[in-house]
């Protein structure tokens, strides 16, 4: 019988001291700022391209411009950190947050407009892994880590939920750069604290930057992904082979970027490809009901928001809580449990249809689903990053927040065609919500099995 994965003690509850609880309210606040951020600026997409001049075909090029860098830079940042250091990481991605904030609030045409998007998806590639590596550097492994990796995941839900509900209002008030200006001064605070609090990480003897395996992996994301979101095979075929030539370097060099020996971790092969089913198949899940709630039942944007986003909020709970389940149950059984969860509550929704009756159906699934949803966004955190030493967690913390980034990046698209394949819109949505369920619960399977391997059964207590 297979040992529950990354089983911890909890004999003893887990309690944050002022100074880390500091440290974790600083870090905490830097990722959830950037998902707050993510959700507003998708509410003002159409006033924002209407500022600036960027017709109707244009605008989903706001949203690529930051998504993108955001998942092609995210590995190599997450390295980069581990060689130079991560507070030093985190401050430049502030900074750089700050100067694009600034340049997409007094944007006057298209181009000033993408261009700070396209800063702002670089920003999120350094803060994000960074911020995440200092959380699972600060706090060791066990329940400590597991509690504040668990309010981690309630903030990253809670920021998309907080700010698809607030962004409607504050862009009805306000304007559309004020979903730019509201960055400022989080990041300017950040900016100010940070030094007083984090110490930057010890730095290797010999720091040696990978090059070749920056520029093939970064290339090679960057053009795949563009390959989902345009549909263009020459990219895809480029990305590809880019991808490729990053295993090869990888295999020989020296130094390399991503060494091999990490990515054949059961816990960090399996605790991505997690992640990756998770963040692609709950986002396209809420972009279809989206479709569905506004064009089929005819419901206002704000109405779709409110719908989404109680359920959303109530799910935060889940974050707080998930700690404690993997303390005792082990992060392999919450995490297929909560991604089972997911799948499962989305089954219903393949059935509604056309009156607004199926509202009955729709918010109890989303409640029941955004639980399990968070709860393994947590579990797949904890599992990704566990296991390994100080001088490796920004190499796994950027593999956690690439395919977090890669998988938001295309779940929406993939499944978007999925739906186009069908002449009636409610047909094509049933349908990629049945592909949905398909994969969420063909993973679970997968991922129980490879999970139950010697190193990803090894309770954490027993590593060193």
């Amino acid at each position: 019988m297979a040992v529950p994965a990354l089983t911890i003690d909890t004999a003893a509850p887990p309690r944050l001291d002022g100074r880390r609880r500091l440290i974790a309210f600083v870090l905490l606040g830097a990722s959830f700022m950037l998902s707050v951020d993510f959700s507003i600026l998708n509410v003002a997409l159409p006033e924002a391209g209407a500022g600036v001049g960027l017709g109707l075909a244009e605008l989903p090029w706001i949203t690529s411009a930051y998504a993108l860098p955001a998942a092609g830079f995210t590995l190599a940042f997450g390295r980069m950190g581990d060689l130079f250091g991560r507070r030093r990481m985190l401050l430049l991605g502030m900074v750089v947050l700050t100067g694009a904030s600034l340049l997409g609030g007094f944007a006057t045409g298209p181009e000033a407009l993408l261009t700070a998007r396209v800063l702002q998806g670089l920003a999120t590639a350094m803060t994000l892994p960074a911020a995440l590596s200092l959380l699972t550097t600060t706090f060791e492994e066990g329940p400590l880590r597991a509690r504040v990796l668990g309010l981690n995941g309630a903030l990253l839900s809670g920021g998309f939920t907080v700010g698809a509900l607030v962004g409607g209002t504050l862009v009805s008030l306000l304007s559309w750069r004020a979903a730019f200006f509201i960055n400022v001064p989080v990041a300017v605070a950040i900016l100010l604290l940070t030094p007083f609090l984090i110490s930057e990480s010890r730095l290797p003897d010999r720091v040696r930057a990978d090059l070749p395996g920056a520029v093939t992996v970064t290339g090679g994301l960057l053009a795949v992904i563009y390959a989902v979101i345009e549909k263009n095979a020459v990219a895809a075929v480029a990305g590809l082979a880019l991808l490729a030539a990053f295993w090869v370097i990888e295999l020989r060099s020296p130094a390399p970027l991503a060494p091999i020996r990490i990515l054949k971790r059961p816990t960090v092969k399996w605790g991505n490809y997690a992640g990756l089913v998770i963040f692609t198949m709950e986002p396209a899940m809420i972009f279809l009901l989206t479709l569905y709630l506004q064009r089929v039942l005819g419901m206002s944007p704000l109405v779709t928001g409110l719908i989404l986003g109680v359920p959303g909020l109530a799910s935060v709970v889940a974050g707080v809580i998930a700690g404690r389940f993997i303390g005792r149950f082990g992060s392999r059984v919450v995490l297929v449990t909560g991604l089972s969860v997911q799948g499962l509550a989305t089954i219903p929704l393949m059935f509604i249809g056309a009156g607004t009756w199926a509202l009955a159906i729709i918010v109890p699934a989303l409640f029941i689903g955004f639980f399990g949803h968070v709860s393994a966004i947590v579990a797949h955190t904890v599992t990704s990053t566990s296991g390994l030493p100080n001088e490796e967690q920004g190499l796994a913390t950027g593999l956690t927040s690439m395919t977090q980034q890669v998988a938001l990046t295309v779940g929406i698209p993939i499944l978007g065609a999925v739906a186009a394949t069908q002449s009636a819109e409610l047909t094509g949505i049933r349908l990629a919500l049945g592909v949905n369920v398909v994969v969420t619960l063909l993973s679970v399977a997968l991922i129980w099995f490879g999970l139950r391997t010697r190193d990803a059964a090894r309770p954490a207590a027993g590593r060193t």
